[in-house]
């Protein structure tokens, strides 16, 4: 047993593509028996397309994740490669499912929403490990030109080179990764409750402000990962940083947008006019599936544009150890460092919420004092306070 352990590069790969032909085989037919019976609304034949197109995505994924374990050589970086991968499959199977049971699709985008706030975090953090790899980042960029910030965020002082760049970047970056899961718990506890109304802009439901916060909140992050692009395109330019920062950008901000453009498209009654439904509860699952359609063909190009973006092979080294199968597996899955760094995020934000409450009792409290006026020039100032102890009589 120990040895086939220690040989597992051998065997993993021809275990997960025979595991997945395994599932593939028992699992689809029997889906789509289920799906001609079912009676569903949706068109057997979107289902069908949508059904192939993830299954064509998934082993692409799969196998790119596999070759970084197999070829595990720097944990520090692939940790967070390995992470950014499982997105595709993540969306992929997110959407099937949406076509398979429209009506349980809310249940299934909470792990997709939360996991794309995920995906932003490690990319910022694979891009800020290469760096400090190579060069103390803080300290370089210090002694570099300053970067100035672009539309719509011209109006803002510009980040000091250096260490205040950086932090401001990883804390712009870190905030979407709070908000994003907080207002998606929301946005499925309002939807149990029905004052959601996911698809309309009523200003009695809560899709208008859950909407505007997540859009407020991903494109400060989406903004702080450009200004640090902007800031180290320099030092990054071997390792490719445009093309992954563009898959992930792709992937994330056009999702995003499909979903808003169609919500807008329900709110003008095209969809229903389209599909000749009236209902609402049928409007919103047409679109809900138009939404999940989409997501199946599209995640075939990303896995595609991964596989390419954040390739295994930089990462091929037959001479380096590279450990056990169990901890590659294990390093996969540890978030440790997440739950550390929100924790840290959360910390500094109120520290900083703290002292600027505290500066603004400070003044209010100086607003207050009495005033009296300075003989021979009519000016008044504050009346000094009292000593923090009286002197005694006898002293």
């Amino acid at each position: 047993m120990p040895s086939v352990l220690r040989s597992w590069r051998q065997w993993i790969q021809p275990v997960v593509m025979l595991l997945y032909g395994i599932i593939l085989v028992v699992c689809l037919p029997v889906l789509v028996v289920y799906m001609e019976h079912a009676g569903t609304r949706i068109k057997f034949e979107a289902w069908l397309i949508g059904c192939v197109m993830a299954f064509l995505t998934l082993p692409v994924s799969l196998w790119e994740i596999t070759m970084h374990l197999v070829n595990y050589t720097k944990p520090q970086l692939q940790k967070h490669i390995i992470r950014i991968l499982w997105m595709v499959p993540i969306y992929s199977l997110n959407a099937w499912m949406g076509l398979t049971f429209p009506h349980y699709t809310i249940y299934f985008d909470l792990c997709r929403e939360c996991y794309e706030a995920y995906v932003i975090y490690n990319f910022m953090m694979f891009l800020m490990t290469t760096l400090n790899e190579l060069m103390d980042l803080e300290t370089v960029l210090a002694t570099r030109t300053q970067v100035v910030h672009s539309c719509p965020f011209c109006w803002l002082r510009p980040w000091r080179m250096g260490r205040e760049l950086v932090q401001r970047c990883r804390h712009s970056i870190l905030q979407y990764t709070v908000v994003r899961p907080i207002t998606s718990i929301v946005a499925f506890v309002a939807s149990l409750a029905g004052v959601y109304g996911e698809g309309t802009f009523l200003p009695d439901r809560l899709f208008l402000y859950v909407s505007v916060v997540n859009n407020i909140s991903q494109l400060i992050a989406m903004y702080a990962l450009v200004l640090f692009y902007r800031a180290t395109k320099e030092f990054l330019r071997p390792y490719r940083p445009l093309a992954k920062f563009l898959v992930i950008k792709c992937v994330v901000f056009f999702s995003f947008f499909q979903e808003f453009i169609i919500s807008v498209l329900v709110y003008a009654g095209v969809i229903s006019s389209w599909f000749g439904v009236m209902d609402a509860s049928d409007v919103r699952v047409i679109s809900q599936s138009i939404q999940n359609f989409l997501i199946c063909i599209e995640m075939l190009a990303a896995a595609l544009a991964h596989m390419y973006a954040f390739s295994h092979m930089p990462y091929r080294d037959p001479g380096q150890y590279q450990g056990d199968c169990c901890a590659a597996f294990r390093s996969m899955w540890d978030v440790t460092d997440v739950g550390h760094d929100v924790k840290e995020h959360l910390s500094v934000v109120g520290s900083s919420v703290a002292r600027r409450l505290s500066r603004k009792s400070t003044q209010a409290a100086g607003e207050r004092a009495p005033l009296l006026t300075v003989p021979g020039d009519g000016r008044a100032e504050p009346a000094p306070r009292p000593p923090a102890t009286a002197r005694r009589s006898d002293q």
